[in-house]
């Protein structure tokens, strides 16, 4: 004679509690946060990369200048201008500046009709775009 098991139910519970905590040991791929768009921010991070790739990397292009930013803008304006390294109260050979959000940029200046003009572009673009590097 066949002896029968009465009918037990899976510990599902279980198995629900072990599937929820293997998903969350899951890595979840990380979304670059999107770059702030507003005047300042936009500024702020074409100063910092100015700055970093024509100015502290001894670039040839920018030896004979330097770097004045002028970010407390009560206008609503942040901006930087680079100026001559050996009078910085001369006009400014190139003015950045953005205002709004999102931020409408603006570079004008000398050196802006020089070879250097169309890097200088392409440069505060990306790194107002969030861009890094050189």
């Amino acid at each position: 004679m066949a002896t029968f098991r009465p009918f037990r139910p899976l510990p599902i519970f279980g198995i629900l509690v072990a599937a929820s905590a293997l998903a969350a040991c899951q890595t979840k791929p990380e979304t670059p946060p999107a770059a702030n768009r507003a005047a300042l921010p936009v500024m702020e991070r074409v100063a910092l990369g100015a700055n970093a790739c024509w100015f502290k990397s001894g670039d040839a292009a920018f030896k004979p200048y330097r770097l004045a930013p002028e970010l407390n803008s009560f206008s609503g304006r942040p901006r930087i201008l680079v100026v001559h390294k050996t009078r910085p109260e001369a006009r400014p050979l190139l003015v950045v500046h953005a205002e709004g959000n999102p931020a409408k940029l603006e570079a004008f200046g000398p050196l802006m009709g020089e070879a250097v003009g169309a890097r200088v572009t392409k440069d505060v673009n990306r790194w107002a775009a969030g861009g890094q590097g050189c």
